[in-house]
């Protein structure tokens, strides 16, 4: 439970990079896109190779489409409701979260990091971490920091009130990675096809709600092919 606790530090650890780059550089947006697309690519070849597949062999493919709809639209209605709440703009890299309610933006950024989190204490469960999951992460991860950070320090907020509330979302990472690996524990007797679908459902929702639509108003028609090449990455990286 320790080592998944670490793993997951270590890959939300790029979100508080990604904000320190934002307060000390100025990297370019289509920098930030392209890092996205990627770790989107990567994440969604997680989810084939790490999850789903896992998933297969102890139930039947039906169960495992349930428990993924069913982790999408966990997902979803969470991040409606913040973005009613005001935590919408989160990652916008313009200063839009001038307009948005603090503590929507604190939550939405949790919301963001638990399914991936959890996801990683899953693989370390099943004997090692895996590294195309903790990659994509840290390539997801990265761009996020970056750009709500860039983005909160035009809306006003301090460096430190910025480095808080990533380092409360890395805490909340680590222990839902953590929490991944304890529930699915083999000696609970618990079967882990749900948490893995749900957890796929969860994932896939969190990139196509909140990295690829970033990624899409920089790059344009190159968002697909950097994907795809994120995708091919994952791919390779899961058979080491």
């Amino acid at each position: 439970m320790i080592e998944a606790f670490l793993w997951s530090a270590l890959g939300a650890s790029a979100l508080l990079v990604g904000a320190l780059l934002a307060y000390t550089t100025n990297l370019s947006a289509k920098v930030i896109a392209i890092v996205m697309a990627l770790g989107a690519g990567l994440l969604i070849g997680s989810v084939a190779f790490e999850l789903i597949d896992e998933a297969l062999v102890t139930a039947e493919v039906a169960q495992v489409g349930l428990y993924t709809l069913i982790g999408a639209a966990v997902f979803t209605l969470g991040n409606w409701y913040l973005d009613k709440q005001g935590g919408g703009d989160r990652k916008d890299a313009d200063g839009a979260q001038a307009s948005g309610s603090p503590l929507a933006i604190v939550f939405g950024s949790v919301l963001d990091g638990v399914p991936e989190s959890f996801v990683l204490g899953l693989t370390v469960l099943q004997g090692e971490v895996s590294v195309a999951l903790l990659v994509g992460i840290m390539l997801s991860n990265l761009p996020e920091g970056l750009s709500s950070s860039s983005g909160l320090r035009k809306s006003g907020w301090t460096r430190n009130r910025v480095v808080k509330m990533w380092v409360l979302v890395m805490v909340v990472a680590a222990v839902s990675g953590a929490l991944g690996y304890a529930l699915l524990d083999p000696a609970s007797g618990r079967t882990g096809a749900f948490a893995q679908g749900f957890a796929a459902g969860a994932l896939l929702a969190m990139v196509t709600d909140t990295m690829l639509p970033e990624a899409y108003e920089e790059e344009q028609t190159s968002t697909g092919a950097l994907v795809a090449v994120g995708f091919a990455i994952s791919l390779m990286l899961s058979a080491i």
